[in-house]
């Protein structure tokens, strides 16, 4: 093997660069720039994509044009080559798909499960504990399912108080079901009247508490009532709550969404339906009522603030309850009930 000057080895065809007497290669100045550092950093009114810059370009297009427009806005021509931006020079985010949300309701309890399987009310799903005490109810519950062909899943009673809800006492029956979808109110009046029936609907200012909202539709529908009207806005809708409390009540009488409480009270005084609201300090008592054979609509107020402003100057006659001093005031569901029951007694004695 051939040796170098140096006494070692070389290898046939190996070149060790670097080495004395060889062109050294030069950098090109990369080493002298590295050591002189960055150049200095423009000023942010002169970075062109900068905040501060594009307000520099504003104020310059402003005084371009003569002082006229506005300073931040652009030119049709800037704009049409830059769909991203708006005319204040900001970047338009990305436009985003709304995630579409599992607005179903679980309808949960043996009798209202029952009961809106045989108001066939749509569903997706019937869930039933493991190993669950088969009863009349139960059995009706799993016909009706099967018949309808509504898939039945027996799920373990952890996974079942998740999907009713922890503070649901499901009895080891679930339903789901799709949204509540609610009537219209002057349609409801329109139809009760065509049928040649009295109206006696009730109507919510401000309920916010389902399990009063399911209570009045139980009653309104065991005294003869046509529905319940509750408002758009600052008011409980038909949850599954609503639904387990009313007892399946929900599934035959019908409620109604009012866009606007005041105007629709407006609309069924048009129609000649007497305008009744429920308040502690009314001018007429709940037993003098004279006018209860007559189409009738009963407001219920807030739980806590009761009847608004504009509610009570719509209304016709404000009636209260008569109730001993001990007691402040009466739950909404409970005044509602009294009245209800109170009207009926009333109709049913003139009929005899």
């Amino acid at each position: 093997m051939a040796k170098s000057s140096t006494g070692r080895p070389s290898r046939a065809g190996a070149v060790r660069k670097g080495t004395k007497g060889s062109k050294a290669v030069g950098s090109g100045g990369q080493g002298r720039q590295a050591l002189e550092g960055k150049k200095p950093t423009p000023k942010a009114e002169d970075r062109p994509y900068h905040p501060a810059g594009k307000a520099k370009a504003a104020r310059e297009r402003f005084a371009a044009a003569g002082g006229k427009g506005r300073p931040g806005a652009r030119s049709t021509s800037e704009r049409s080559q830059d769909p991203g931006q708006y005319s204040t020079g900001r970047t338009s985010a990305p436009a985003r798909r709304a995630k579409k949300a599992d607005d179903s309701e679980v309808v949960t309890g043996r009798n209202s499960v029952v009961e809106a399987l045989r108001a066939k009310i749509p569903a997706t799903a019937l869930y039933v504990a493991f190993r669950v005490e088969v009863d009349e109810r139960v059995k009706e519950a799993l016909s009706l399912a099967t018949k309808r062909g509504i898939p039945i899943m027996e799920v373990m009673r952890p996974e079942l108080d998740r999907i009713s809800g922890h503070d649901s006492v499901h009895q080891g029956l679930a339903l789901k079901v799709p949204p509540y979808e609610y009537a219209h109110p002057e349609t409801l009046l329109d139809q009760v009247q065509r049928r040649g029936q009295k109206p006696l609907f009730v109507a919510l200012d401000g309920i916010t508490d389902p399990r009063n909202l399911g209570a009045i539709i139980r009653s309104t529908a065991a005294f003869g009532g046509h529905g319940v009207i509750v408002p758009q806005r600052r008011s409980v809708g038909v949850t599954a709550s609503a639904w387990k409390t009313s007892a399946g009540a929900a599934a035959t009488t019908p409620v109604a969404m009012a866009s606007n409480l005041t105007q629709t009270l407006k609309a069924f005084k048009a129609a000649g339906v007497f305008v009744v609201g429920l308040d502690g300090g009314g001018d007429t008592e709940l037993p003098g009522l004279d006018f209860a054979d007559g189409p009738i609509v009963v407001v219920v107020g807030n739980e806590g603030k009761g009847l608004s402003r504009l509610v009570t100057e719509t209304c016709d006659a404000i009636v209260s309850i008569p109730i001993s001093s001990g007691t402040e005031s009466l739950n909404a569901g409970i005044a509602a009930s009294v009245t209800l029951y109170e009207i009926a007694r009333q109709r049913g004695a003139k009929k005899k």
